[in-house]
């Protein structure tokens, strides 16, 4: 899709603005012959028409910081969560601590990959690797629980569960895309806009150079929405601070 990579965003959506602008400038020589008696009329629907982009782009930018923001809250969560249950691990038996520590770390390192890596096939591999991990640390305080039902114990099955919840609900937010259908309608509008300015432009001055203005402007700002929409592909993306101040802790002696 188009919109996962934000520089297409800018150049597809410049080309096909621009486009629009010369249209409607060059391709309308009768309707620019009316508007010389209407023009008072023309441009109060222009000013409605960019106002109404505006608005939607507006509305539109809202959307994307909002998922942007919670991308942001999951991994703050996910890093707690990981980091209490690393504690916690010290209410299971020895050996189940250990191996329960010692997947952990390697479950840390999976989800430090997801927030830093591109690659779709290595994303896959990420999220089997995760899965995999998933399974064997609950199959882990599982068999403790089963065998030692305390409640310290209960516990820190409790943890794992919100281990494993905070990462379903980390990639449910980076699904959680603006739809392609809102993209279409913004499009459509900023085409029809960047139209109207090309037809009142006036007769004797063409195609000028001042009607790039509208197009480089709204094309600025689709890129701007997309990159910030784009979890991966963008110049915007969500760094795992918390993710990575927790592993060096671990870490530390």
């Amino acid at each position: 899709m188009v919109t996962t990579y934000p520089f297409a965003v800018l150049v597809l959506s410049l080309l096909v603005l621009s486009l629009s602008a010369w249209v409607g400038a060059t391709r309308f020589p009768r309707l620019q012959e009316q508007l010389a008696s209407m023009r008072e009329e023309f441009s109060v629907i222009v000013g409605a028409t960019l106002t109404l982009l505006g608005l939607i782009i507006g509305f539109t930018f809202a959307m994307a910081v909002g998922r942007y923001d919670q991308r942001k809250n999951y991994e703050e969560e996910e890093a707690n969560a990981i980091g209490t249950e690393y504690l916690r691990a010290e209410l299971l038996p020895a050996a189940d601590a250990a191996r329960v520590r010692a997947l952990l770390v390697s479950y840390l390192d999976e989800r430090i990959l997801f927030y830093t890596t591109n690659d779709h096939g290595q994303i896959a591999q990420i999220d089997r690797r995760t899965t995999r991990l998933q399974s064997q640390l609950w199959s882990a305080v599982k068999a403790a629980a089963a065998a030692q039902p305390t409640p310290p114990i209960t516990l820190a099955a409790a943890g794992m569960n919100d281990v494993i919840n905070t990462q379903g609900y980390t990639q449910a937010a980076w699904w959680n895309r603006i739809p392609i259908t809102a993209w279409a309608l913004m499009a459509a509008i900023a085409i029809c806009t960047t139209m109207l300015v090309g037809v009142g432009a006036r007769k004797e001055h063409g195609f000028s150079r001042m009607l790039l203005v509208l197009p480089v402007v709204v094309s600025i700002a689709f890129f701007l929405i997309a990159d910030i929409d784009s979890p991966r592909h963008g110049m915007i993306r969500v760094v795992p601070m918390n993710l990575l101040s927790l592993a060096e802790s671990l870490r530390s002696p």
